[in-house]
């Protein structure tokens, strides 16, 4: 098997074994009006106006965004400006729960007979990436190339998440539905599952369930982290180099997250949109970690204290995994479709940052074997010609070099900078 380099981490997997749990219903939700990579949506609702689950309540001009959906039913309470956690501001939609949870009466499986109707059925979904990256779902449905491989990235490498293993372990008919429905669809011959090599027990199903189909492969990767980032798990699984610049259809390849999957097939069958968000929550101030399952802008207060969540002790709120995962400023923010997990943790010695040693360890964890030390020193100069040089786009932002560095360097930190002073220019 081919491997690029990463680092070996304690997984922590320590909710594997929960069953997803549903909470009660909340009794309001806040929906953010982005939710997804590309443009945001407008609220399409008023104030004190009816609405019900499924109903469409958000929604752009723009392809590359992704319809949003009331996930209670009840009555708009509010239209507001919302702080999301990269400190940008979109439209919120605030929903009174009436407690009945009645279904949008329009809502059916959607019929379609061809490729285009399938994708246009996908964008009313409002699926997105559910790894956490939130890219819209029927965007990479649409390359200008022809695909050779579908791949189903389920390799979960991020310490405490299990809510894509638990997926594989209670809806693996879905998944396998849902790639056999999308490959006939879109004339894919090929499609690869990649799961990590410590999630035995979800290999054995999908093996199982794939039914020796000879067109669907499981493939067990090491569990060395980045093993789920995009351009790491196409190179192990194929071979092929998705290049700066490149999306992976540039590459024949189109990659989905195993949980979008799931979401996909359950919507083609009842034609409920995408409304609820399954996720972990763990870290060392929880005391119930668990897997739930809850309507889309549920408070993360609530959910939180579900899992019996020490707030006196929290000193470290994050939004995904605890290497790619986003902090968080508060506890009230809604959860959206992109939360995969949320960890809280306590208190921990501030680490001390002092010079570059020159170790080079930076250098040989690396994926895409860049230069993390120089790329650093190229943004504190804010010399964009060197970051170029450097490849500072390539970077994902996976934390390898920040987890092994010795002199605790913020390079992360420095790099999404980087990017961001990049795109600025």
């Amino acid at each position: 098997m081919r491997k690029l380099k990463g680092i070996r981490l304690a997984h922590e997997k320590r909710t594997a074994e929960s069953a997803f749990v549903t909470l009660p219903l909340p009794q309001k939700v806040l929906i953010p009006m982005s939710m997804h990579m590309g443009a945001p949506c407008e609220p399409l609702v008023k104030l004190k106006q009816q609405v019900s689950v499924g109903e469409c309540i958000g929604a752009s001009d723009a392809f590359f965004s992704a319809d949003i959906h009331a996930s209670v039913s009840g009555t708009v309470t509010a239209i507001t400006d919302y702080r999301m956690p990269n400190g940008n501001y979109c439209k919120a939609v605030e929903i009174t729960s009436d407690g009945l949870q009645t279904p949008y009466s329009e809502l059916k499986p959607p019929v379609y007979t061809n490729r285009e109707e399938y994708i246009a059925a996908v964008r009313r979904s409002g699926a997105v990436g559910l790894g956490g990256a939130g890219f819209p779902t029927h965007f990479k449905l649409t390359p200008k190339n022809k695909i050779e491989y579908l791949i189903i990235n389920a390799a979960e490498c991020e310490p405490y998440i299990t809510s894509d293993d638990r997926t594989m372990k209670e809806k693996q008919q879905e998944i396998i539905s849902s790639i056999r429905r999308m490959m006939k669809m879109l004339e894919i011959p090929e499609c690869y599952i990649g799961v990590e090599g410590n999630k035995p027990e979800a290999i054995r199903i999908l093996t199982e369930c794939a039914d020796a189909d000879p067109a669907i492969t499981i493939v067990t990767l090491p569990p060395i982290y980045p093993q789920g980032a995009e351009k790491v798990l196409i190179y192990n699984i194929t071979g092929r180099i998705v290049a700066e610049g490149q999306l992976p259809s540039d590459q024949g390849v189109i990659v989905l997250n195993v949980s979008t999957m799931a979401f996909l097939e359950e919507y083609f069958r009842t034609g409920m949109p995408l409304v609820s968000r399954s996720l972990t929550i763990d870290g060392d101030a929880v005391d119930r970690p668990c897997n739930v399952t809850v309507p889309v802008g549920t408070s993360m207060r609530e959910v939180l204290e579900y899992a019996k969540c020490r707030f006196d002790d929290v000193s470290r709120l994050i939004g995904g995994g605890p290497m790619m995962g986003l902090g968080l400023p508060e506890y009230d923010m809604p959860i959206t479709k992109t939360n995969n997990a949320i960890l809280a943790f306590t208190m921990d010695k501030p680490a001390t940052v002092t010079a570059c040693i020159r170790c080079g360890r930076c250098l040989n964890v690396c994926p895409l074997n860049l230069m993390p030390t120089s790329m650093e020193q190229a943004y504190r100069k804010r010399d964009k010609a060197e970051l170029e040089a450097l490849h500072m786009n390539l970077c994902m932002l996976c934390g390898c070099c920040s987890y092994v560095c010795p002199a605790n360097r913020p390079l992360v930190e420095s790099h999404r900078l980087a990017k961001d002073f990049l795109r600025s220019k």
